[in-house]
This record gives C-alpha cells, structure tokens and sequence, in this order.
C-alpha cells in the first residue's frame, strides 16, 4: 500500500516538473506531443511515409500535417502557424530576416535531392522534350518552326514550388502563357494529364517512384513519364541521374524548422536524417542527402 502511495506521488511530482507553456499546457519533447507543420504538396508521398514511421516508432508523437504551396507553407512558417516547413528552398534573405525580427533563428536542413517530372498521356507516342522545347513552351516563344506536341501544360497550384524553380533556374518568364495553369494537387495533374492527349504535366518526382505502393502503380498505368534531352544525352527522373544532376529538373527538399527549443520539430528533423529517415527517402525514389549511395553502371554489351 505504501509503495503505491509512493508511485502515486512520485508520478505526481514528475508530472508537475515537466516542461509547460505560459498557458500550463504540457510541451513537446523531441519524441512525444503534438505539431502543426506545412508541407510542398509535391513531396507528399515521401512525407507521408515518414510521419507513419516517426509515429510508429514513438507512439505519443503526433504531427498534424497541412499539404499546400510552397508559397503558402512559407507563410505559414513566417506567421507561426506552421513550426515547421518542408520545401524544395532555402530561405530568402528578408524571409530569414524577417524570422531574426521575431527572435527566432531558423534552422534550416536538406534531407533528400527531389526531381520535377515531366509525365504525358499514354497515347501519345512523343515520350522525348527537349529541354530547349521545354523552355519554349514555359516561356511562351512557340512558333511555328518549334511547336511542340503538347498544347497544354498542368501543374498542381497557382504558388507552386515547380513553377518557382523553372523561373528561377531553368527560363526566367515574367509570367506563364494562358496554355499552362494550376490545378489542385499532383494526383488532379495525374488525373488530367490521363485524360487528355495532347497535355503534359509537372508532378513530384515521388508520386510515381515507389513500386510498391498501389497509387504509384495506378498512376504509371494512366500516364508516361517524358524524356529531356539535351546535348550529353536524354534523360528520365531516375536516383542515379538526379544523384549526378545528369537530369535536369532536380531540387533539394528542405526542412526549415522555427523552433526555439529541442521540442517535436527538432526530433522529427533528426529522424529524417537519420539512416532510418534516408531509407525512407531512399525508398521514395528520391536521393538521401546525409547517407552514402551506390550508383552502378550496368554494362549491356554481350559478353
């Protein structure tokens, strides 16, 4: 009886020891409590698959995820509704700054090197863009000694991540022609893009990368992922040439965490980069950033 009088206080006292807010509320520790982050609807496989294996492991974790723009999920981390982002960018100077202005220091950690890919109708015979084509039809200079197949370009939201990177790294354009607009989600581009010939659409590279997952393999049965060629050769969003930045639509995915203390965020963070968080990336069809990766080159002459 005694012993028990005795757990009972002792639990009492650790209970009021622990960590809690301005408002009482017990706080997150780095394996247990409760987050809200915003995430690049883009990655959303990978995402997913990591937060059912963090929480798997540590059952009183739970992550409240919002899949959005990057745009949005930007602000969201500026306004503090999100503590922690996943995007396929770093900080910009005056988002950082402004983040210093609330006295918060951003950390700011790559996780896995992503691919844009570029996915057409099955009946369409043309698998093969140039990336001087793709640039064409991105900057609206079509005529007719280039004109392409496709006559309609979809991607998944007005404040994409996409978009942002083809503007800044691939063709700079001040705005899309009227042929290229937004949809709601990769599985909406997925959708049309099965539905319509003479489309091309911008998908997140893990959407069709995992074949073990029954979406990926629904997907690849409605649509055909495009070659880009350029001058050293043409090339398919696979981990090797993504690993070696042989295809050219590759981004880095970045978690960028508010965090003032090692709470939740900090803990998921380090899961991810942990070889078990890698294997996931792995997995995804995407390249880990903080594990070593094997890339073999199979000889196909006759021996």
């Amino acid at each position: 009886m005694k012993r028990s009088i005795l757990l009972c206080i002792a639990t009492t006292l650790m209970m009021g020891c622990a960590d809690r807010d301005r408002a009482g509320q017990l706080l997150d520790t780095p394996t247990s409590g409760s987050i809200r982050i915003a995430v690049d609807e883009s990655l959303k496989p990978l995402i997913e698959a990591e937060i059912s294996a963090f929480e798997g492991i540590y059952k009183q974790a739970r992550i409240q995820v919002n899949y959005t723009s990057e745009g949005k999920a930007m602000e969201a981390l500026l306004e503090d509704s999100a503590r922690l982002i996943i995007v396929t960018r770093k900080l910009l100077e005056d988002e950082e700054k402004a983040l210093m202005g609330q006295t918060i220091v951003p950390h700011q950690l790559k996780i896995a090197t992503d691919g844009i890919a570029l996915i057409a109708n099955r009946a369409n015979r043309d698998s093969l863009i140039s990336l001087d084509g793709l640039k064409n039809i991105l900057a609206g200079t079509i005529d007719e000694t280039n004109s392409p197949v496709f006559t309609e370009v979809v991607f998944d939201e007005p404040n994409s991540g996409m978009i942002r990177f083809m503007r800044d790294s691939i063709v700079p354009f001040d705005a899309l022609p009227g042929y290229c607009f937004a949809l709601k989600s990769n599985a909406a581009v997925v959708d049309y893009v099965s539905r319509k010939p003479q489309s091309i659409g911008l998908i997140g590279v893990s959407w069709i990368s995992d074949r073990d997952d029954s979406t990926t393999n629904s997907f690849l049965n409605s649509i055909r992922v495009i070659s880009i060629a350029d001058d050293s050769g043409s090339y398919q969003p696979y981990q090797a040439y993504m690993a070696q930045r042989k295809y050219p639509l590759v981004r880095d995915v970045v978690m960028i965490s508010r965090e003032a203390r090692s709470g939740l965020a900090s803990g998921f963070m380090a899961f991810i980069a942990s070889d078990k968080g890698q294997r996931i990336v792995l997995k995804s069809g995407l390249v880990p950033a903080t594990m070593p990766i094997r890339i073999l080159e199979v000889n196909q002459e006759p021996f």
